[in-house]
């Protein structure tokens, strides 16, 4: 009577199907990411024509050159989901990336020499982990298949397991062969 209870905790009811629940959330989630994607190119084309008057007399640099800088970081984003709709996944590069423009961007915009020495001696060091982070990333594996830290827990314990276990009988054949 209690085996049977827990088979039936273990077990989903029949009318549940998780795989199929599963499937439809990831094709809603990737509706949502198509109209991300939508929405941005649109916002890009308008981006780009509010651009395109800007840089019609009185020509305004620092505004053009947000501008510029605006549509870069743009386009990185529109990379960074269309990464994701073909891989299911989102890209440590390209989310970097899109760090690092966004930041040089507002430094670029603000100026340099307006901007108090405090802030950039974060701005930069933010940049440098930045950096750190596009360099590590090299070395991450792609996907987390075969990183499984508790198997890698398991063979160590059971290897010294096996040392032990191994160096007792070699202890208790070397008594008994005493006698």
């Amino acid at each position: 009577m209690e085996n049977r209870s827990n088979n039936q905790t273990n077990t989903p009811p029949q009318w549940l199907n998780l795989k199929l629940i599963v499937s439809a959330l990831e094709t809603v989630q990737d509706l949502i990411v198509i109209s991300l994607c939508i929405g941005l190119f649109c916002f890009m084309v308008i981006e780009l024509r509010e651009m395109f008057f800007s840089l019609l007399p009185p020509l305004d640099f620092q505004q053009v050159t947000a501008d510029i800088l605006f549509l870069l970081v743009l386009v990185e984003l529109f990379r960074l989901l269309i990464i994701y709709l073909q891989e299911q996944r989102v890209s440590i590069g390209v989310a970097v990336e899109v760090c690092i423009v966004s930041v040089l961007r507002e430094i670029i915009v603000r100026g340099v020499l307006e901007t108090p020495w405090v802030q950039i001696l974060s701005t930069g060091a933010f940049l440098l982990v930045l950096a750190v982070l596009l360099v590590v990333r090299v070395w991450l594996p792609p996907t987390f298949e075969g990183i499984d830290p508790e198997r890698r827990i398991n063979t160590k314990n059971r290897n010294l397991s096996d040392n032990e276990s191994a160096s007792e009988s070699v202890a208790v054949n070397s008594n008994f062969n005493s006698h």
